[in-house]
């Protein structure tokens, strides 16, 4: 079965030649007609996938007492511009507004929230969250619209959504791969004539078996230059959380979720979630390379155990039916377990700040 942008893109290769893996990604997403986040509704039990914020209300709790935290490490300044980068439904936000009103009163008062959103349905949505806390709300389409000031910056599931470029092992070195059409005029993946730095490789590459897969993100460096680049200005803190792995390495790991389930990356063009890994190493390296703070990595479950998860969890439970205390255990593991269908382990945490300050739960290292 075919689907319309399929269909879209098909005629694109068939005009112009096959495309890249970063253009393939990125028609999925953001193709004004057909592309993933402009028709459907992603979020939620009814949607493809669900983020740790639609899991449980403890999630944007954690990250509102990590903001609490960072402000005061910051000397609590007057003014703040509280940053969300895809805010999915406004779910986290609202959690962590409310965390933030109950526990630091002086910096609910003085906080300004910018929502940077580019799809109009979900600013829809958005609004009905946030609907308590209309008038401390701006939505912008790009995150340099939103005005100066110190910044504290929630970035959840923002960087797996921005598109990569893969390479793919021959004996000739690595080459681009790309997206093109196969002998039944399916979608099929190619190797281009494009070649890869060797130096941006992780080891080197005479040992490594032709048909692997390198992964590069240079959108995502330019995300994050951008976000580092706003707290030397103004100064503030950013908070990274995603799906990846610390170190950099080899391997595919470009993906599809369509109801819940994996799908083929090539299947289902526009009806199926694209993403990829974020290789927090190399976020790090950016990071570090601006001249801003690192704080991390941590796994998730890690970073939320650190900020109190076990214990708010206990009080949430509390005088609850026994349904509603199982509901909130489980939650908890997903959230911060290991395993199969568990975030704890799978998502990693950094937090980058200027100027430097040692973040708990993040370890300091001197």
């Amino acid at each position: 079965m075919s689907t319309p942008l399929a269909d879209k893109i098909k005629s694109l290769i068939r005009a112009n030649g096959p495309i890249s893996v970063t253009d393939y990604f990125a028609l999925c997403l953001a193709d004004p007609d057909y592309g993933y986040y402009r028709t459907r509704e992603p979020f939620g039990r009814h949607g493809d996938f669900i983020t740790a914020p639609e899991i449980s209300q403890l999630f944007g709790e954690m990250v509102g007492i990590f903001m609490v935290h960072a402000w005061q490490r910051h000397g609590m300044p007057d003014a703040v511009r509280l940053v969300e980068i895809g805010p999915g439904r406004g779910t986290m936000m609202a959690d962590m507004l409310r965390v933030i009103r109950r526990i630091a009163p002086p910096l609910f008062e003085g906080l300004h929230v910018h929502l940077v959103e580019t799809s109009e349905r979900l600013r829809g949505v958005q609004r009905v969250t946030l609907e308590a806390y209309s008038t401390k709300i701006s939505w912008h389409d790009a995150f340099e619209e939103v005005p100066e000031g110190f910044t504290l910056i929630a970035a959840n599931e923002l960087f797996d959504a921005i598109p990569i470029r893969q390479f793919v092992k021959t004996p000739t070195g690595f080459r681009e791969r790309l997206v093109g059409l196969g002998a039944d005029d399916d979608l099929a993946f190619a190797a281009g004539v494009a070649t890869l730095d060797p130096g941006l490789l992780p080891s080197p590459i005479g040992s490594i078996p032709d048909g692997t897969i390198f992964e590069v993100a240079p959108a995502r460096q330019a995300v994050m230059q951008t976000l580092c680049d706003r707290l030397k200005t103004f100064g503030g803190t950013a908070l990274i959380i995603d799906y990846g792995h610390m170190v950099t390495g080899f391997g595919d790991t470009l993906q599809a979720v369509r109801d819940h389930d994996f799908d083929p990356p090539l299947a289902h063009p526009g009806e199926a979630d694209l993403t990829s890994h974020v290789d927090f190493e190399d976020l790090a390296k950016v990071a570090v390379s601006m001249g801003v703070h690192l704080n991390g990595g941590l796994h998730q479950g890690d970073f939320l155990f650190g900020l109190g998860l076990a214990e708010r969890a206990t009080a949430l439970a509390k005088d609850k039916e026994p349904s509603e205390q199982r509901l909130i255990a489980a939650a908890v593991d997903r959230l911060a377990g290991e395993g199969a269908g568990k975030m704890g382990e799978l998502f990693k945490v950094i937090a980058v700040s200027s100027p430097a300050l040692n973040l708990m739960p993040f370890r300091s290292v001197d």
